[in-house]
């Protein structure tokens, strides 16, 4: 059985571009919601989004930190499969315009128009510590 290095599952996560993003609700339950990654997954396993610190994923996180993620990708031409992928991580907040224009791309300003003036705008970063793969009648895991 094949496996894929962190590296290669990463580019292959860069061309899914929603995820689902799951953190734990006040109640204990797990909440879940859609999240662009604009393609900006680190080759080192690292996930980032962009949120506004008013809303309830970002009060979860700061709660707790642990956090998953679900990728799948599309049906090849030929019928394969698409690529699963979910990871466990840990989910950092950050405010730092530097570090947000590192990571901004045209497309977000859909969501936020003021681009990283927007006010309360918050960058997501989740940091993978086990990533577990279907890749057609390949899989995998990969622990950090």
């Amino acid at each position: 059985m094949p496996t894929l290095t962190l590296p290669e599952l990463a580019k292959k996560m860069a061309d899914i571009d929603f995820s689902m993003l799951q953190t734990h609700a006040a109640s204990g339950e797990i909440a879940a919601r859609p999240m662009s990654n604009n393609g900006d997954v680190d080759y080192d396993g690292d996930s980032w989004f962009f949120s506004t610190e008013d809303t309830d994923m970002v009060r979860e996180i700061q709660r707790d930190p642990r956090v998953g993620l679900t990728f799948t990708g599309s049906k090849s031409l030929l019928g394969k499969p698409p690529l699963f992928v979910a990871v466990q991580g840990r989910a950092t907040l950050i405010g730092d315009k530097a570090t947000m224009e590192q990571h901004w791309v045209k497309d977000l300003e859909r969501w936020f128009e003021q681009g990283v003036d927007t006010p309360g705008l918050v960058l997501i970063r989740v940091t993978a510590g086990r990533i577990h793969y279907w890749d057609g009648q390949d899989q995998g895991e990969i622990l950090r």
